[in-house]
């Protein structure tokens, strides 16, 4: 069977929700009277978004496809009635939320306003309606390549489908380098994935501009609010804290850890205990993909520290990635399985410890003119464009 020949994912049906009354209350009434200045990043050639009502009785909501926002967030599949078009729309009731939270959302509204990319996830429309925000986005058929690694692909997905999704999200990840933002929250369930195959980022809300005052650093040194649900992604020299910062640079870990994730079936770091995860992160060895260059045949079962204590060889490291892999007996062994050199390396010049030196002489991949990530130079023959799953 084909891999997108899988059921989509799990959906529970709503009753549809039709509101008596609107209150006339802009966004600004919640998320902050004057927006805060930012610089306008680079725009892609021509805006295309078009304007769906802000009204709530315009839309017909069909089904609950999730939640997110620490639970604050209720992710709905729903059809704009004046144009039939089938959007998601996300419902978030401010009243529930926090100062912290509503300083994310107003983050996240702000600047996707700015953004202007194929691979970023952009919003149709923003409104309030009495103290709920409501956010209409354009509805992405696979939701997100984390719902698919639970629903579809438990024990990872294959090099070729991840070299796609990794291609297509660098993308809008250079994007957002060149005009000087670190995303600081890419993992699998940030990825989106339409029917066509076409794949964006999303997650802004941990955004941060590198230029403030019309003035541009070099590094920051700020750390992402409400982020323990992102820290097994997040680079070493962003969790250290210390005055030599992070850059651009940090969302390359992220790209490496979000690799091993779509490969291995669950994240490494995931369920180690924050202060081993930093340290192991701190110390090194990095994550790998769990393959048969890793465990030979016959050794894919090896015995696994249950301490929670390292013992100098990873071991922690592998008990966490290999989380939802060795579990199970139904469940692809490393064994059964093979990646390319090519994929292995760029595994691991992507979680290189330190941005700018690893033992063998090479940076860190940037995304900027003089150094981009091509990840076609190394899959030249796995990228290909997905076949949709509904004809």
């Amino acid at each position: 069977m084909s891999c997108w020949d899988c059921p989509c994912f799990r959906r529970t049906s709503v009753d549809s929700i039709t509101l008596e009354s609107q209150s006339e209350a802009s966004i600004q009434h919640y998320l902050g009277e004057e927006l805060p200045a930012q610089r306008a990043p680079l725009t892609a050639a021509g805006d295309g978004r078009p304007l769906l009502a802000s009204n709530a009785s315009h839309y017909e909501l069909r089904l609950e496809l999730g939640r997110g926002f620490n639970n604050l967030t209720t992710i709905y599949l729903a059809r704009n009635t004046p144009t039939g078009r089938m959007v998601t729309v996300r419902l978030t009731d401010l009243e529930q939320c926090s100062d912290e939270h509503l300083k994310l959302l107003q983050n996240e509204v702000i600047m996707t306003q700015f953004f202007r990319h194929p691979n970023i996830l952009t919003f149709s429309n923003v409104f309030t309606t009495g103290s709920h925000l409501w956010v209409i986005a354009p509805f992405k058929a696979y939701g997100s390549a984390g719902q698919l690694l639970r629903t579809c692909f438990p024990e990872g997905m294959s090099e070729t489908l991840i070299a796609h999704i990794l291609h297509e999200a660098v993308k809008g990840l250079n994007y957002l380098h060149k005009s000087d933002y670190i995303h600081r929250n890419l993992k699998a369930s940030h990825i989106l994935i339409s029917r066509e195959g076409a794949v964006c980022l999303s997650g802004l809300n941990r955004i941060y501009s590198l230029v403030h005052n019309g003035q541009k650093s070099k590094v920051a040194y700020e750390f992402p609010e409400s982020s323990t649900a992102v820290l097994p992604w997040l680079s070493p020299e962003l969790l250290r804290q210390d005055m030599y910062g992070y850059n651009v640079k940090s969302d390359i870990y992220s790209v490496g850890i979000t690799a091993c994730e779509l490969a291995n079936g669950g994240a490494p770091f995931q369920n180690m205990h924050r202060t081993q995860m930093l340290l192991q992160k701190l110390r090194g060895p990095a994550c790998c993909l769990l393959d048969t260059h890793y465990f030979p045949c016959g050794e894919s079962r090896m015995k696994i520290s249950r301490s929670g204590v390292d013992s100098g060889i990873g071991e922690s490291v592998l008990t966490s990635a290999m989380t939802g892999t060795m579990t199970s007996d139904g469940l692809q062994t490393p064994a059964s399985r093979m990646f390319s050199s090519s994929f292995r390396n760029f595994v691991e010049l992507c979680l290189q410890q330190e941005p700018e030196h690893s033992s063998a002489g090479f940076p860190r991949y940037s995304f900027n003119n003089d150094n981009k990530l091509h990840i076609q130079q190394h899959w030249t023959t796995h990228c290909h464009r997905i076949p949709p799953v509904f004809p």
